[in-house]
């Protein structure tokens, strides 16, 4: 008899990896607390896979062999405690696809810079000829991919959610940017547990593989001691020191020569900002790591054209500059905006707290911004810690709103910054709908 697997969740992770079970000739049912989509519902019965949205009928789940859980789902819910309490192996999609993919796997992880690393490591990857995928939470599902294509390469983007719940699988390149406290609401609010699942990225690894990571990142440094495995490690910095493999050194981007010899001005980098200088480091590592040639890293290096909802320009109305940065849902990635930022600044901020410490952004708010917009339903939070500052602030629940008061804040030469710093929830569907209605509200001012 076929084993049986269940897959909770129907989106592109559930969905990607339902497929890969019957491929793989496992009894399949796929199920869904909430609805799901047309395409996902067309892609099930292409292959024949049971499904249900909108319940989990719980006594045919309880029977599964085996439990791929999609990464919204928390650990702590009911149902997945009650197969915990069974003994039924709960694993990610990644994990499940990770046991038949042939191919060599670039894995990215960290509170911040994950997406814009992912996709730049992708671009050098593609643009040099390679035969690679794009996995995780950007592209599409892993283990559809795995299913359905033959790559030779994946550059996968993974969260502390997908890093959970993997056991068995290994990044021959793990790459870690930095970590800074994100979704504590998951992990129970104790940051350790957070970093503990970033941590998992190293797991596995072996002597032939490649550990990438920030050398100055305080929590990352305090972990190296636990790590196991005996990847070879690479760490980056902007200061060149004995220990890192890339830095940077009268105004060029350098590794070393054991790790490519790449030499490469500054000002030829695509990507602005010292939090994009981290991102290319970590990109260039791994492109050397796979021995692509370095005229090819610097010309993707030059010519990436970004990411969206990620300090995205959108439009300069009547001398004052909007800047999309939707994606920005901790604080820590609102520092590296307010960083960035050379104009005085308007900024947009609130949302979905995930246990949010704004002590981080208060010198930078103190010394860049001149008013502040508070976006949500509940702003209460925002408005007890920042009216002590002393700068205009106003609360609103809308976008449109939020967009008018900000303008109506700013002067000739400002810049209006979309930056939560949480999570878009309770007003919007994710951060790309709440990007994409600023950049509406935007337009409709000019």
């Amino acid at each position: 008899m076929a084993k049986r697997i269940v897959v909770l969740g129907g989106g592109e992770s559930g969905t990607g990896a339902a497929v890969l079970a019957k491929v793989k000739g496992y009894e399949v049912f796929l199920s869904d607390r909430g609805p799901i989509k047309d395409k996902y519902k067309s892609l099930l019965d292409q292959y024949s896979i049971e499904w249900e949205e909108n319940t989990h009928t719980e006594e045919r789940i309880l029977k599964a062999d085996e439990v791929v859980k999609s990464p919204g789902i928390p650990e702590k819910a009911p149902l997945i405690q009650k197969l915990r309490g069974l003994g039924t192996p709960v694993i990610s999609e990644i994990e499940f696809a990770g046991r038949y993919n042939k191919a060599k796997t670039v894995c990215i992880t960290g509170s911040n810079g994950k997406t814009t690393t992912t996709l730049l490591t992708y671009h050098i990857l593609k643009d040099a000829g390679l035969n690679v995928g794009l996995a995780g939470n950007v592209g599409k599902s892993f283990a559809l991919q795995v299913a359905t294509a033959d790559y030779d390469y994946y550059v996968i983007e993974l969260s502390s959610f997908q890093l959970d719940n993997m056991y068995d699988f290994k990044a021959d390149i793990a790459v870690l940017l930095n970590i800074t406290p994100d979704h504590l609401d998951r992990y129970e609010y104790q940051f350790q547990n957070y970093i503990n699942s970033k941590m998992r990225i190293t797991r596995n690894q072996t002597e032939e593989d490649v550990f990438i990571y920030w050398n100055d990142d305080e929590n990352i440094q305090k972990e190296l001691s636990k790590i196991t495995s005996h990847a070879q490690r690479k760490p980056f910095s902007i200061q060149k020191s004995n220990e890192v493999q890339a830095y940077t050194e009268e105004n060029m981007l350098r590794t070393t020569p054991e790790s490519g010899d790449l030499s490469m001005p500054l000002s030829e980098l695509s990507l602005r900002g010292t939090h994009n200088l981290y991102n290319s480091m970590a990109a260039a590592l791994s492109a050397c790591s796979l021995q692509i040639k370095n005229e090819n890293i610097r010309r993707s290096l030059s010519d990436f054209a970004g990411v969206e909802h990620r300090l995205e320009p959108v439009a300069r109305v009547r001398g004052v500059l909007f800047v999309n940065d939707s994606k920005a849902t901790n604080v820590n990635s609102c520092w590296y905006a307010l960083e960035s930022m050379n104009a005085p600044t308007v900024l947009i901020l609130g949302g979905t707290d995930k246990g949010n410490d704004y002590t981080e952004i208060k010198a930078l708010v103190q010394q860049k911004v001149k008013a502040l917009v508070f976006m949500g339903k509940d702003n209460s939070k925002l408005e007890r810690f920042f009216a002590p500052m002393n700068i205009p602030y106003v609360s609103v629940d809308s976008m449109d709103a939020a967009v008018d008061e900000a303008f109506a804040f700013a002067q000739d030469g400002d810049t209006v910054l979309l930056s939560p710093c949480c999570a878009s929830f309770d007003l919007f569907k994710n951060y790309e709908n709440r990007g994409e209605l600023f950049k509406q509200c935007v337009k409709e001012l000019v």
